[in-house]
């Protein structure tokens, strides 16, 4: 199961108490402060690790705790420090703040740490405050308490393409002949519950990465259908890839409303380089591939791609394009 957002509870360790004590050996006969230092607590640590793609451990263990500092001991002895927390999450995880919404990390590299709650200091023992007009302090320092946050974890894929087009539109089938990558593919709309990442083993032994991001609605901005769950992953993507069915009626349409939906979700999505391609051609006539080839969308200057991904028709040459824009884009 693909899980992409979670919220958690983490607390770092209490850090250990220094304690109150004196030397009561034998031939020591004054004696003096005796009392270690308390231990620090443990701290919750994130990691971005590239071997996990999905949150779905978060939905089973939502608490973490890391463990507490040992009090300070007799005879100088210092308390050992709570063991830390690390806390394992795919690379492209982004931790907010629950309460405050506020960006605390971006996980986005391999192997990236982020401290979430350092752990409580621990607290000075008697010894630690002997002074030569003080020599017999009785008091020692308390542990800091830990640090308790409710957090938000929301993963974004990270890939170099990603698809954009409405319900059954093709980007399904597209991602699954150009890559190993097995969506659920049907022929009604919202087969696609949960973005699917594929890599395109190119030419040359090169290779990229395809997202194939669920359908987008009108609307989708604000919620509707499936899209408010899924526009954050074309956040990562490098560039876009739009298709549309060649079978619909007005394509005009249908670009215009993708393009505004993107938009509204953030500006900064209207900025990344994109192509366009007409999915389906297998099943357009001679009539239909006409008005095709005479179609003009506002806001795209460049190339329509027309290919077919279940005929093999025009897809290498729409690899081809990915690529060199990929290229003039990295």
């Amino acid at each position: 199961m693909f899980v992409d957002y979670v919220t958690i509870s983490i607390a770092s360790g209490k850090g250990g108490d220094g304690a109150v004590a004196f030397r009561h050996e034998k031939y020591v006969p004054k004696g003096g402060p005796a009392g270690g230092n308390g231990g620090r607590g443990g701290s919750v640590i994130f990691v971005a690790d590239s071997n996990l793609h999905t949150l779905l451990d978060f939905r089973y263990h939502r608490k973490y705790k890391a463990e507490n500092g040992q009090n300070g001991g007799t005879s100088l002895k210092d308390g050992r420090s709570g063991k830390d927390v690390l806390i394992k999450v795919p690379v492209g995880t982004v931790i907010r703040n629950r309460e405050t919404n506020e960006i605390l990390a971006d996980l986005d590299e391999p192997g990236k740490k982020f401290l979430a709650a350092e752990g409580g200091k621990g607290g000075k023992g008697n010894a630690s405050f002997a002074t030569p007009t003080n020599q017999t302090p009785r008091y020692a320092e308390q542990g800091k308490p830990g640090k308790s946050l409710d957090l938000i974890l929301e993963l974004k894929l990270i890939a170099d393409v990603g698809l954009v087009g409405f319900p059954n539109a093709g980007k399904s089938t597209f991602i699954s002949v150009v890559s190993a990558a097995r969506p659920k593919i049907a022929d009604y709309p919202f087969t696609t519950l949960k973005p699917n990442l594929g890599i395109v083993n190119y030419k040359d032994f090169q290779s990229f990465t395809i997202a194939d991001i669920p359908g987008i609605i009108e609307g989708a901005h604000e919620g509707k259908g499936l899209g408010l769950n899924f526009l954050r992953h074309i956040e990562r993507t490098k560039i876009l890839f739009f298709i549309l069915d060649s079978t619909d009626e007005n394509l005009e349409e249908e670009f215009y409303t993708l393009r505004n939906e993107l938009e509204k979700y953030s500006p900064a999505l209207a900025e990344k380089k994109f192509l366009v391609g007409f999915s389906k051609i297998d099943l357009a006539d001679e009539e239909k591939l006409k008005e095709l080839s005479a179609i003009n969308l506002n806001g795209y200057e460049g190339e329509i791609l027309k290919f077919s991904s279940v005929a093999k028709i025009g897809v290498s040459e729409v690899l081809d394009k990915l690529w060199k824009l990929l290229q003039e884009n990295t």
